[in-house]
């Protein structure tokens, strides 16, 4: 993604030396119209942002900056609008975010602070052109609703912030996607993406901090840990819940000093990365329980992006539907039937957007007719809620489809006759970090 897309900025402000300094200060991608009011702006001119001033006429009793903001935000909803002025009273405060203001600064402006506002300005146009363009081999969070509406503002809010940043939501709910879209607004960055239920925790060390030659047996040559490798970009930690006790006091000391000592070095290595975490379990509970070190959690979630379950943002699935649909063709070109997607508002959801990309893959792919209808949805759901035999329910399925869902179906038959993940992973006979794959891939809710 580039950001050389060019942005327009209006300024009202009676005072030219602020709107002669903000012209100086501007990016190049940025033009600026300045006016001392708004009475006579052409409301056919496109801004992307807007700066206005709280006092216009020199009055001091007297604020028109949020009849100003309220006029022109009317017009355009989609204006990121920033109030800024030296008076500070939370009343005029409050007044300004009611009547459209995204964020009030105060003067004397800051050129720092000026910049990372217009950083983030451009960070959610450049979300909202992804979404009603497309954007091929881009990121985009895809949603309309209030809910998602938040999460892009919540997003773009995050550009340019150095310190760690954690992202909490049900399994499937778009934690990935969330990270994708945090790292790629950054520009060209580079970014390391590990799920942690995957790593043993006896590998732990050597995969996050790296080793050198000998460090142990079978150490043939030097290996570049995870976080030497995000040097300079992101690293995504996934299922962060997942981490040993004994290892979340090494990660908190890395997060503190971003030194890291190589297993079987004796020299510290100096990283500077952007760490953001995800979680599929609320950590505060974890903490309650022993199970996770708070001071670890306090330093993780300086930051924090939540994301809501599907159904809790069910005005989305529509358009969710379309777009995974959209994304077989042209090798498979169908549509939903009205009734089709009628079905799919109606279901929970527990695997969130993942459980629907799944329906909506499998839907494209077996459905026998041009437009997929609600009968075609409704025989998946009940497959992949595990209600029913699904070797009798569809051979159109095929075999690796039936064999998937009847592991699943098996899974979760455990996981309800079993008081926890190592439980069925030991009953079922296989490692606890295959276990918690299986689960992140069959959309199961523990």
């Amino acid at each position: 993604m580039t950001y050389g897309t060019q942005f327009h900025l209006l300024v009202v402000d009676d005072d030219l030396l602020i709107t002669d300094s903000l012209r100086l200060l501007l990016p190049k991608n940025w033009r600026m119209t300045a006016v001392q009011d708004a009475k006579h702006l052409d409301s056919k001119m496109l801004f992307h942002a807007a700066f206005v001033d709280m006092h216009l006429t020199g009055k001091l009793n007297h604020a028109e900056g949020p009849e100003v903001i309220s006029r022109i935000w009317a017009e355009n909803p989609q204006l990121e609008i920033v109030a800024m002025s030296g008076d500070l009273s939370m009343e005029l405060m409050e007044r300004c975010l009611k009547a459209g203001a995204k964020k009030f600064i105060a003067k004397p402006l800051s050129v720092e602070e000026v910049l990372a506002s217009l950083e983030k300005i451009e960070a959610l146009w450049m979300m909202r052109t992804l979404e009603s363009r497309g954007g091929h081999g881009l990121f985009r969070w895809v949603g309309k609703s209030a809910a998602s509406t938040l999460i892009k503002e919540s997003i773009a809010s995050l550009r340019g912030e150095s310190g760690p940043i954690l992202i909490e939501g049900e399994t499937g709910s778009g934690k990935e996607v969330a990270f994708r879209i945090l790292n790629q607004q950054e520009l060209n960055r580079p970014f390391v993406s590990v799920n942690i239920a995957a790593i043993s925790e006896n590998l732990f060390e050597s995969e996050f901090f790296g080793h050198v030659k000998g460090a142990f047996t079978g150490a043939d040559t030097n290996k570049l840990g995870l976080a030497e490798a995000a040097q300079g970009g992101d690293l995504f930690l996934d299922e962060i819940e997942a981490l040993a006790l004994n290892h979340q006091v090494k990660l908190l000391r890395f997060l503190e000093t971003g030194e890291i000592r190589k297993v079987g070095a004796k020299d510290l290595t100096f990283v500077k990365c952007r760490v953001i975490t995800a979680s599929n379990q609320p950590l505060h509970d974890l903490v309650a329980q022993g199970r996770f070190r708070e001071d670890l959690l306090f330093r993780l979630s300086g930051k924090k992006l939540r994301l809501p379950p599907l159904r809790d943002r069910t005005e989305d699935i529509t358009e969710l539907a379309n777009f995974f649909l959209s994304l077989e063709r042209p090798r498979i070109n169908k549509n939903f039937a009205p009734e089709a997607i009628a079905a799919m508002t109606k279901h929970s959801w527990p695997g969130n957007v993942r459980e629907l990309k799944r329906v909506c893959e499998q839907a494209a792919l077996i459905a026998p007719l041009p437009v997929i209808r609600a009968e075609d949805v409704c025989g998946l759901l009940e497959v992949l809620s595990g209600g029913g035999e699904p070797l009798v329910l569809d051979f159109s399925m095929g075999l690796s489809n039936l064999v998937e869902a009847f592991e699943a179906k098996v899974i979760r038959r455990c996981l309800t006759e079993t008081a926890s993940v190592d439980e069925a992973a030991e009953k079922l006979q296989i490692s606890r970090s295959s276990l918690y794959k299986k689960l992140k891939d069959y959309n199961i809710d523990t």
